[in-house]
C-alpha cells in the first residue's frame, strides 16, 4: 500500500534512512477544537486540519509555519471530509478493518526506512503529530481498497476472453511508444471551488519539481486508487490515458513532471519516468547473495589489526556460491542481510564497480574479497537470466484490467456519496 513518507517505502535499489524529524510547534491557539464540518454527523474540527498539514509538513521537510498550514488548509479539509465519507461507508457494510492490519502496515513502514519499532511513533510526536492521524489515514487507506474489491464481485476476476482481448490488443502495439508513469488525482467536488482547486494543485507542481518526492504527495493528496502505490500507473500507452493527459505525456521527456492537466472530475498530475517501445526492452536479471564480515574497528590500511587480518583470512576461505555465503554471513552474525533486495536488473546496479565485479561472475562462485573501511564484502551470483522486461502476460493483463475497473468504480462510489451526504460548513 502507498503510504506517507517518512513513512513510505523506498526504492528497491536505495538503502533506507530515517528522516530528521521537525522541532515541535509552538502551542496551538484556543480555537483548535471548533468544529469546521459536519459530515452526516461526525465532526471534523480545527485541530484534525492542523494535525494533518503538521503530516504533511512532516512528510516533505519543511516548517508546519503559519503560511504553509493556510496555503493547504482548503484541501486538507476536503480530503479529511471525503475520508469521513468513506470511513462511513466502509463502517455501514461491516468491513473489518482490525488493529493488527494497521498495526503491521506501521511495522512495515518502520522496518523499510530503517527506524525501530515505535521510532514512527516517536517520530511524529515529536513533530506534534498526534499517532492517531497517519492511523486513521491508513485505516481508510485499507478499508476501502478492501471495500471497492468486495463491490467488483464476479468483475474482480476477468474472464479469459477479456484477457485475450487484451493480450492481442497489447501485440498490436508492439513497437509503439510506452509510458511509465506516476500520477496525482485531485477531484473538484463542486465547480465553484475548481480556481481554488487548480491554485493547490499549482503549488504541489512547484514542491514536486523543487524535489518533493513524488509518491509521497500522491499518496498524501491523490484521490485515485493509485495513491496506495504512491501514484505509480505502471507501463501503460496513450490508448489508456485520458486525450488531455496523453497529449502531454508524449510530448515530455523522461523525469519531467507535467503542469495541472484539466481532466473529468478534476486535476491531474504525470511524472514521466521512463519510455521505451511496446514489448521490446531486454535486460539481464540477477539474483546475489552477500556475507560482510565486519571491523570491530575502523580500517587503517597501513596498519590492519588482528581482527581485521582474521576477518580476511576467513573471507579467503569462503568456497562455492550462494549457500557458502549464506553461511558465512550467518556465522559472521548477520550484520548485513545476505539478500540485498531479490532480483536486480544488472544495467542499474550500483555503484558501477558493483556492477561490474557481478557481471563479471559466473552462477554459483563467490568474488575475491572486497575490503571496505568497516568490513570484507564478498559476493555470489545465484542466478543470471536475460528476459523481455516489455513481454506482457495473461497476469499482468488481468493486473491491468482489475486496477482499471477497481479505479472507475472508486471514483464512481465517492461521487455517489458526496451527492448522498449531508455536509455542513462552518466558518
Amino acid at each position: 500500500m502507498g503510504l506517507p513518507l517518512a513513512l513510505q517505502a523506498r526504492d528497491a535499489h536505495a538503502q533506507p534512512t530515517g528522516r530528521q524529524a521537525a522541532p515541535r510547534p509552538a502551542a496551538e491557539p484556543s480555537n483548535v477544537n471548533r468544529i469546521v464540518a459536519i459530515v452526516n454527523g461526525d465532526v471534523v474540527t480545527e485541530a484534525e486540519v492542523r494535525s494533518r498539514a503538521r503530516l504533511f509538513a512532516l512528510n516533505v521537510g519543511l516548517q508546519p509555519a503559519p503560511d504553509l498550514v493556510a496555503r493547504i488548509r482548503p484541501q486538507i479539509l476536503r480530503q479529511l471530509i471525503e475520508e469521513r465519507l468513506r470511513l462511513q461507508d466502509i463502517q455501514r457494510r461491516r468491513i473489518p478493518v482490525g488493529d493488527d492490519e494497521v498495526a503491521r502496515a506501521v511495522n512495515d513502514i518502520e522496518s523499510r526506512n530503517g527506524l525501530p519499532p515505535g521510532g514512527l511513533r516517536a517520530q511524529l510526536r515529536a513533530a506534534g503529530v498526534e499517532p492517531r492521524v497517519l492511523y486513521d489515514q491508513i485505516r481508510a487507506q485499507i478499508g476501502w481498497a478492501r471495500l471497492i474489491r468486495g463491490m467488483l464481485g464476479p468483475q474482480a476476476e476477468p474472464s479469459e476472453e477479456t484477457v485475450r482481448e487484451a493480450l492481442a490488443a497489447h501485440a498490436a502495439r508492439i513497437g509503439q511508444p510506452e509510458y511509465l508513469l506516476s500520477e496525482i488525482f485531485v477531484p473538484v467536488e463542486d465547480p465553484s471551488s475548481s480556481a481554488e482547486t487548480k491554485r493547490f494543485v499549482d503549488d504541489v507542481i512547484a514542491r514536486l519539481r523543487q524535489g518533493l518526492p513524488f509518491p509521497v504527495a500522491a499518496t498524501q493528496f491523490s484521490q485515485s486508487q493509485t495513491a496506495l502505490q504512491g501514484g505509480d500507473l505502471g507501463w501503460v500507452n496513450l490508448e489508456q490515458l485520458d486525450p488531455e493527459v496523453a497529449s502531454v505525456v508524449q510530448r515530455m521527456p523522461p523525469g519531467a513532471i507535467s503542469n495541472a492537466v484539466e481532466v473529468p472530475g478534476g486535476y491531474q498530475i504525470v511524472s514521466l519516468r521512463q519510455k521505451r517501445e511496446t514489448g521490446r526492452e531486454n535486460a539481464t536479471m540477477v539474483t546475489i547473495r552477500q556475507a560482510f564480515l565486519p571491523f570491530s574497528s575502523p580500517l587503517d590500511p597501513q596498519n590492519p589489526t588482528d581482527q581485521q587480518r582474521a576477518q580476511l583470512t576467513r573471507a579467503q576461505a569462503i568456497r562455492g556460491g550462494c549457500d557458502a555465503v549464506e553461511a558465512a554471513n550467518r556465522a559472521a552474525g548477520a550484520v548485513r542481510p545476505a539478500d540485498p533486495g531479490g532480483e536486480v536488473r544488472l544495467e542499474t546496479l550500483n555503484p558501477p564497480p558493483l556492477r561490474q565485479l557481478v557481471a563479471g561472475l559466473s552462477p554459483g562462485r563467490a568474488s575475491q574479497p572486497i575490503v571496505t573501511p568497516d568490513g570484507i564484502l564478498v559476493i555470489a551470483v545465484c542466478s543470471r537470466e536475460t528476459r523481455n522486461l516489455a513481454s506482457f502476460t495473461p497476469e499482468q493483463a488481468k493486473q491491468q484490467i482489475l486496477r482499471d475497473r477497481l479505479e472507475n468504480l472508486s471514483r464512481q462510489q465517492i461521487r455517489d456519496l458526496r451527492r448522498r451526504a449531508t455536509i455542513e460548513m462552518r466558518g
